[in-house]
């Protein structure tokens, strides 16, 4: 291939998989002045504002706030809001008083209703919860009121839910579902989220059977911006990582559409989640989600949204949402198998691929995916002992993260173009044998495993019809190889960032290994280049350019803040007290307390308190005793009966405190109620770890625990009570963060915590 040709054949390829990414959101230009039918941006964005003004997760102070501005919005789009307000347990022992906000705009049928569900209330204990989940409140108000401007009466009812203490268990979504009567008249549920504060907005369905109808409904409401994919709903229902939706899938066998942005994931439940970091073509994506959904289902048979048939699907720009039934998967791969076996005979009676040119092109395959592969293996970790503070970002993924998926993505290129730069003798046709055979069976696997990426296979067919090209001409095309090359980065290109954004940095190696296997697919143009090695040297030098502004932007900022944490821990019993951090690599403000030598932690001083990722202290050092006002402990009832005994107390704050967590020693617990919310018997039975429950307390309401254990059997019970309220306590003075640093979320943080053990032998 001529040089010049190299270079804009190169230059498409990169602008095609630009335009993947770039072609998948709308834009988001000023637009307070846009009709009032249309979906405002702008006038979205005032609702997020007034959400996200301060933290406001259950039981802190602007959570009634928030709930307060929700409640008359609602009344000025001229409905009927009301409260459902309850104890409830959550399945993972968390529980809470739950108040839900519901409204309802009539239809003028009797099927089933259409329900527009999100949540007000942000994380514990520094999140303002703009992304995660003020957008999807916005979305919602926003679109309502465009809809009510429309003048036009559904005939469907729309029930609007904005859930509560989704953050601590989704008790809000579980309250509804199991105790609200409106629940017997949902047909379907739209669901908005946030997992990061920018980029694309994924449609995941949830459904208990075939997701056929959801997938027909939704290419019928025809939103302007698709961005989703089967394999992606297979890869989130193998995570922790369970929405609203979850409970009306699981408890109500109700489907529903889950619409939820992951970029920027640095800022996902940190004090960074404000409004100004939340990007508007984002919040605008979300309305471009929700108008024509609202519009379509609206006026759709919500009673016929069952299926037992599945399908895959798929987004591609241009053409939108692409899906077809799964028993299409086996015929496609069957076609794909026939076609290669087709060009392999065609080539060998034509004398134009050989047994040994074929063989030979296997050691650059296998070369370059155990390279990349080792690369990506070692990368995270190798960066983790580099910059140990990355490990402080318990999430996994940095704010310079987008450097290194680039950096690794170019490398992995850089590496497959050196490596075929050494096998120039060996014919082209006869080089794609091995990694075309290579794919097959990938997808194969795929389909078998996780039929939800049999997509897979359509890039395929470009690479196996470029083969057969290169197998009958010696001078193809090229601008034709680059357009069967098309498929393969609409579809791929995204998924090398999606992947470490929304898992974090530690999947790095799926970016490597997937790039790898894409210069596979574009193998019938990159391969034709003569100049192999300088592409190879002018990769290396992007590789070493992006991974340099890497390390530049390693470091901390007030626009970049390194999160942080310091705990003060009082042990009642022992009468002793600590400084605690979960940070592995502590900050000089965290060392003020713990010394510059701090001591891990005793296991038996402390148990590993409830958060996201389980995460333990890393370091303890002795810390002076305060004055702190004990809760008070009163044990109302104490009896055998029928061999198990039965213990009721009560435990009442000394002081304004924000959660009670309960521990046990190993004996079974049969049953548990806590201030009137039963804990699952599924969950009593299979707790992994001592921990009983968390109460995150509202208006410092008492905990009434009633507890059934085997009477022969002694019980201990530990008690962590903690505050959130180290940073203004009087009695600490703990000076202020460095505006360089932000409490550590996912963890408690900046808490007061007094431990008791209460014994009932």
């Amino acid at each position: 291939m001529k040089p010049t040709t190299a270079v804009i054949t190169l230059l498409l390829l990169l602008g095609l998989g630009y335009w993947s990414f770039e072609g998948s959101m709308p834009s988001a230009g000023p637009d307070a002045d846009a009709e009032e039918t249309r979906f405002s941006t702008d006038r979205a964005m005032k609702h997020v504002t007034e959400v996200s003004k301060d933290p406001h997760a259950v039981g802190f102070p602007a959570h009634s706030r928030v709930r307060t501005y929700l409640m008359k919005t609602l009344k000025g789009l001229g409905l009927r809001p009301e409260l459902q307000s309850a104890y409830i347990s959550g399945d993972k022992g968390s529980v809470t008083r739950a108040t839900n906000i519901l409204a309802r705009i009539p239809g003028t049928g009797t099927g089933k209703a259409l329900l527009l569900l999100s949540h007000y209330d942000s994380q514990p204990h520094s999140s303002y919860g703009a992304s995660d989940a003020g957008s999807g409140v916005a979305t919602i108000l926003e679109s309502l009121r465009a809809f009510q401007a429309s003048g036009k009466q559904p005939v469907n009812d729309i029930i609007i839910l904005f859930t509560d203490a989704e953050e601590l268990g989704l008790n809000g979504a579980e309250l509804f579902v199991n105790r609200h009567p409106w629940i017997k008249d949902v047909g379907l549920v739209l669901n908005f989220e946030a997992r990061g504060s920018g980029g694309p907005s994924f449609m995941l369905i949830e459904t208990n059977r075939g997701n056929q109808k959801m997938i027909e409904g939704f290419k019928k409401a025809h939103p302007e911006y698709p961005v989703a994919n089967s394999l992606a709903y297979s890869v989130y229902k193998m995570l922790p990582n369970d929405t609203d939706l979850t409970v009306f899938r699981e408890d109500g066998d109700i489907e529903g559409f889950n619409f939820a942005f992951i970029d920027d994931h640095f800022d996902y439940h940190t004090a960074m989640d404000t409004q100004p970091r939340l990007d508007p073509e984002t919040l605008a994506h979300q309305g471009s989600y929700l108008m024509p959904l609202l519009e379509y289902f609206s006026d759709a048979d919500l009673g016929d949204m069952k299926s037992l048939n599945e399908e895959v699907y798929f987004n591609v720009p241009l053409f939108g949402l692409i899906s077809y039934p799964f028993e299409w998967i086996w015929p496609m791969m069957a076609l794909a198998l026939l076609l290669f076996l087709f060009i392999l005979a065609y080539g060998f009676k034509n004398k134009r691929l050989g047994i040994k040119g074929i063989v030979r092109g296997l050691l650059p395959l296998l070369l370059t995916l155990g390279i990349n592969g080792g690369i990506g293996y070692i990368f995270w970790p190798a960066l983790k002992g580099i910059y140990p503070q990355y490990s402080d970002m318990l999430h996994g993924f940095t704010y310079n993260g987008y450097y290194y998926i680039a950096a690794l993505a170019t490398l992995a290129v850089t590496v497959c173009f050196w490596v075929y730069a050494h096998f120039r003798e060996t014919p082209l046709r006869e080089l794609l044998a091995g990694p075309i055979l290579f794919w097959l069976l990938l997808c194969g696997l795929l389909s078998y495993y996780l039929p939800g990426a049999a997509f897979f296979t359509i890039p395929v067919y470009g690479v196996l019809l470029a083969w057969m090209i290169l197998t009958v001409q010696d001078q193809p095309n090229p601008y034709l190889l680059v357009l069967l090359c098309v498929p393969a980065l609409w579809i791929f290109t995204p998924l090398l960032q999606n992947f470490p954004v929304g898992l974090g940095l530690k999947m790095l190696i799926a970016t490597s290994l997937l790039a790898t296997l894409i210069f596979f697919l574009l193998l019938p143009v990159c391969g034709g280049y003569a100049k192999k090695r300088r592409f190879a040297l002018a990769g290396l030098i992007i590789f070493l350019g992006l991974f340099l502004g890497a390390h530049l932007n390693s470091g901390f900022s007030p626009d970049r803040p390194r999160p942080t944490s310091l705990m003060y821990v009082k042990n009642l019993d022992s009468n002793t007290a600590l400084w605690a951090t979960y940070e592995k690599s502590p900050s000089p403000w965290t060392r003020a307390y713990l010394g510059e030598q701090p001591t891990a932690p005793n296991p038996e001083d402390v148990q590993t308190l409830s958060s996201k990722y389980s995460t333990g202290f890393t370091f303890t050092k002795s810390a002076p005793l305060k004055s702190i006002a004990a809760p008070e402990i009163l044990i109302q009832t104490d009896t055998l009966i029928a061999g198990n005994r039965q213990l009721s107390l009560t435990i009442t704050p000394g002081r304004d405190v924000n959660r009670l967590e309960v521990f046990t020693n190993d004996t079974p617990v049969l049953q548990a109620v806590v201030n009137g919310a039963a804990l699952p018997s599924y969950y009593l039975e299979n707790r992994n770890r001592s921990r009983l429950f968390t109460h995150y307390i509202s208006d410092n309401d008492p905990t009434e625990i009633f507890l059934v254990f085997p009477e022969e059997e002694s019980l201990e019970l530990t008690l962590y009570e903690a505050s959130n309220s180290l940073m203004y306590d009087p009695d600490f003075s703990i000076p202020p963060r460095p505006s360089d640093q932000i409490p550590m979320p996912f963890v408690l943080n900046d808490a007061i915590v007094l431990i008791k053990k209460l014994r009932f032998e």
